[in-house]
């Protein structure tokens, strides 16, 4: 007589997933199988959209609130997904803020909570995920395509998003020999309110023209290049950014 194990449940924490492209990831892979931890920073009722999205498509999640510029509000967030899924597979840091501040004359204030959200917060996610990953753990930062086009009142968020990209290989070589992957995906303009915010139609119809394929890109196209990073096709690479921008940069 022989008896088998139920098969665990995948589990994927997503950091800003109340919206834009995190909302998309944590669709995704919920889509791809994965049970949900939708982290959110301020909006309670927007991650439990997401939360009741998924569940109402045969899924699983749950809302956790945490800034992730706060190490012990995150060290809760991982908490309660180890405490309600028994398990942690794959972490994605896409919570970022992007204001447009000039750097002569820029608001310091401004500068200082850029890189608090962006480059803090990564530095302490990305540190949880490695502290609680076990083998075969997924790590994907969100980075940003605009790094390569320099663009005037950015310097803060590009500034931010460099050393993402900087803590992205680092870490893929602190966790040599634990089969544990770390990469980022670097978006390029996409339909987002973050992005949208502030823009003229003018404006956007510019940064329309900017890729060859002279579109916006859309969270769901980010969200599948994190389901790839993620999943089991992912598995050999690593310690790489991935510029999903249609071919605005490279």
């Amino acid at each position: 007589m022989s008896s088998t194990q139920p098969v665990q449940t995948r589990t994927a924490l997503v950091t800003g997933a109340s919206r834009g492209i995190g909302r998309a990831i944590a669709l995704r892979l919920a889509a791809d199988g994965y049970a949900v931890v939708v982290n959110y920073a301020g909006n309670a009722a927007a991650a439990e959209a997401v939360v009741a999205q998924i569940r109402d498509a045969g899924g699983q999640a749950i809302a956790a609130q945490g800034d992730v510029a706060d190490p012990a509000a995150m060290e809760r967030v991982f908490a309660q997904a180890l405490q309600t899924y028994g398990r942690l597979d794959a972490v994605v840091n896409s919570a970022g803020i992007m204001p447009y501040v000039p750097i002569q004359g820029g608001d310091l204030a401004e500068f200082d909570r850029v890189v608090a959200t962006n480059l803090r917060g990564s530095f302490v996610v990305l540190g949880l995920a490695a502290q609680h990953l076990g083998d075969g753990g997924r790590i994907v930062a969100l980075s940003t395509s605009v790094i390569g086009k320099a663009f005037p009142t950015y310097g803060p968020y590009i500034a931010s998003k460099a050393g993402v990209e900087g803590l992205v290989h680092v870490l893929a070589n602190e966790l040599r020999g634990r089969n544990i992957t770390v990469n980022a995906v670097a978006p390029g303009p996409v339909g987002t309110e973050l992005f949208l915010h502030g823009k003229s139609e003018e404006q956007i119809a510019h940064f329309r023209g900017l890729a060859p394929l002279e579109r916006l890109g859309t969270p769901e196209e980010i969200a599948a290049a994190v389901s790839f990073l993620a999943g089991p096709d992912g598995s050999w690479v690593n310690s790489q950014v991935l510029r999903v921008n249609g071919g605005y940069v490279f």
